[in-house]
């Protein structure tokens, strides 16, 4: 990493509540980072990325900050360091918080014709980074193209005030928010997980053409159709005695969809939907049962009744005084307690729609994330769906049941996998 005057550090700004359980929950394993990618349909210049990244940070100097510790909470500031792309040589989703360590908290790598973005879960969602990465392949083909993009754009067009904005403050405000959830303990898969805090990445891609008209024949939406075959996948790896157990998959939703804020932050939610496998049910209807359940729960007024309760934590007086350290100390209780009511996670991050002339040198989207246990992301493009896998567990039997059930279905699948150490 190298050090090159940006900005100063004169401005410092507050950690959204969501970042704060991210920040007093990651591990080695579970960093809290996630990655984001976007394959070209040539190979890459490393030094026109370099160019392109600082360029893009121009316009997203949101990431241009330092995560620092204060007594009561974290907070960020300007920092004055800059990027460096290099040829991927490290993990997927790594370690990008480390306190008392200088450093940026995400990074641009490339190997062959795919760029990478990964970024800590602190300083934005998936809808953030992925405006930033499009800025990044953006300014790196306006650079390799000369004059062939020049009035195309990718970003909101949003302020920097707005950009910058916590949304969760500006929309929820800690006012009227739940208590505790009283969601049951989920079915949690069983056996050892890999060595060395590893996580195995794999990759699942298939003709969107093959898998979107069995998801219309039910009159569902493709990420209930999808999650459904996850609740089975895993339901096949089920003790009979653990069968008692719900099945919860958790899904985040883009709140800026429920309220007008173009924020490059976090400003997301999570809704669960579960089932109990306590008797026989088809994937034709569980999925109609799925995808009523999702779409119970997102209505507006469901959304916000969902709010996570630690955006109280910012309005009860005796905690606001409680020193830093402790205050981690409960939300990792907190966080754990609700970790044990989600079997895996399924996050959509929608279909990907670039401008054409920029498309047309775009070849696919996919991404990422870190996970204690099962985390799936879905991207569209074009013609393509790519779902990432991340599991930490030693046996891939949920991943090989999901691909299994789509292969038999007549799905043309295509699976890559990282390696993983023994």
């Amino acid at each position: 990493m190298c050090r090159r005057k940006y900005m100063g550090s004169d401005n410092w700004y507050r950690i959204d509540n969501v970042a704060k359980v991210f920040l007093a929950t990651a591990g080695k394993r579970d960093t809290r980072s996630f990655r984001l990618s976007c394959t070209l349909k040539e190979e890459v210049d490393p030094e026109i990325l370099q160019e392109a990244v600082i360029s893009a940070i121009e316009d997203r100097p949101q990431v241009q900050v330092r995560i620092r510790r204060g007594l009561f909470w974290h907070y960020m500031e300007d920092t004055d360091l800059l990027p460096v792309v290099k040829q991927e040589d490290d993990r997927i989703c790594p370690v990008l918080y480390v306190p008392s360590k200088t450093m940026l908290h995400y990074q641009v790598t490339y190997f062959g014709k795919r760029i990478n973005l990964d970024i800590s879960h602190v300083l934005a969602d998936g809808t953030g980074a992925m405006e930033f990465l499009n800025i990044i392949v953006l300014e790196y083909l306006k650079r390799k193209y000369p004059g062939e993009l020049e009035d195309i754009t990718v970003h909101s067009g949003a302020s920097e005030g707005d950009l910058s904005q916590d949304s969760y403050r500006q929309f929820f405000g800690g006012k009227n928010l739940p208590h505790a959830s009283d969601r049951k303990k989920a079915y949690h898969l069983s056996g050892l997980k890999l060595p060395y805090d590893q996580l195995q990445f794999s990759e699942i891609s298939m003709p969107s053409s093959q898998i979107l008209p069995r998801a219309k024949e039910l009159k569902v939406s493709l990420t209930s159709y999808l999650g459904a075959l996850w609740m089975l996948a895993v339901r096949d790896e089920m003790p009979p005695r653990k069968r008692n157990l719900p099945v919860t998959i958790s899904l985040p939703v883009n709140l800026r969809n429920y309220y007008p804020s173009k924020t490059a932050r976090n400003f997301f939610n999570s809704v669960n939907v579960t089932h109990v496998f306590d008797g026989e049910i088809t994937l034709e209807e569980l999925a109609v049962e799925f995808d009523t359940a999702l779409k119970s729960q997102l209505t507006e007024e469901n959304v916000k009744k969902q709010m996570d309760t630690f955006e109280t934590m910012e309005y009860v007086a005796p905690v606001r005084v409680v020193p830093l350290f402790i205050k981690q100390l409960v939300v990792r209780h907190f966080t754990l307690k609700s970790g044990k009511k989600v079997t895996m996670t399924f996050s959509n991050m929608g279909v990907q729609k670039p401008p054409k002339a920029l498309g047309d040198r775009i070849a696919n989207y996919s991404g990422f994330c870190s996970t204690n246990s099962i985390f799936s992301t879905m991207f569209g493009y074009g013609e393509n769906l790519t779902l990432g896998v991340s599991s930490a567990y030693a046996n891939t039997a949920v991943v090989k049941n999901f691909v299994r059930y789509l292969s038999e279905s007549g799905v043309d699948i295509t699976v890559s996998a990282t390696e993983v150490i023994k």
